[in-house]
């Protein structure tokens, strides 16, 4: 069931790991620009290699060690993979791999930002490193009308960048996914609750590009956004496999 149309009142909202009535922004302010995003499909460059050696490659995500490998839910058929270009960089790559029988496929792959600061195995609200690890994605939401996504998405002008932020992060989030990190699945996802507790941090989402890095979030172009909303499905139970490549690895 869609959550079209909601605004919450008399709650705090909270975006990319900081509370919106911090002075806090998703990212710098100097509006630097990052990776340059392509909406097209990830070109391979090993086309010379055998197609069995390509299949065999694919019964894992590639990049992605035992340790995380091991966490990827046996249900899962979608994984959003984002892969830091180091311990302390705010670039990154997103793939979004896809499971037919028992062999992945890179569906397309794009450029993208993560925290300012880089990663962190042991995240804490305002350390402006994102979360390493492997979380499940179950609500959207964002400032625009839902463009069809089919996880459930919660429309609602609260969750809207204050405009005392540099104007470059005004739109970041018109499209959001939550990244369940700390929250409730199957609230909205500017719901303030969680679990572990508030120095833990929390609403870290996917979201729109602004051309740095975030507090926590994941970030990537308006028509990057479209394409997961759209194609990011409950029932192929999808996740989001996240983190420097080093840790990655491991």
């Amino acid at each position: 069931m869609r959550n079209a149309g909601v605004v919450r009142t008399g709650v705090a909202v909270a975006a990319c790991g900081v509370l919106l009535t911090s002075l806090a922004a998703c990212g710098d302010d100097d509006g630097s620009s990052g990776h340059k995003d392509s909406a097209g499909a990830d070109s391979s460059a090993d086309g010379a290699r055998s197609d069995e050696a390509r299949a065999a490659d694919l019964k894992r995500i590639p990049e992605i060690g035992d340790r995380y490998q091991k966490q990827i839910p046996a249900n899962s058929r979608q994984v959003v993979a984002v892969y830091g270009d180091g311990k302390d960089s705010a670039d990154s790559t997103i793939a979004l791999y896809t499971k037919s029988g028992d062999t992945w496929k890179k569906a397309r792959s794009w450029s993208g930002h993560n925290g300012k600061k880089g990663w962190t195995t042991d995240h804490q609200e305002g350390d402006n490193r994102s979360p390493v690890g492997v979380f499940t994605l179950s609500d959207a939401g964002g400032v625009l009308s839902d463009p069809g996504a089919k996880l459930p998405y919660t429309q609602t002008a609260s969750i809207q960048a204050p405009h005392y932020w540099a104007k470059s992060h005004w739109h970041d989030f018109d499209y959001v996914v939550a990244i369940d990190y700390n929250r409730v699945k199957g609230t909205a996802p500017n719901d303030p609750t969680r679990p572990q507790g508030q120095s833990k941090g929390g609403s870290i989402w996917l979201h729109m590009d602004h051309g740095s890095g975030t507090s926590a979030c994941v970030s990537q172009s308006k028509a990057n956004m479209e394409y997961l909303l759209k194609t990011l499905d409950p029932a192929q139970h999808p996740v989001v496999v996240m983190g420097d490549k080093a840790d990655l690895k491991a």
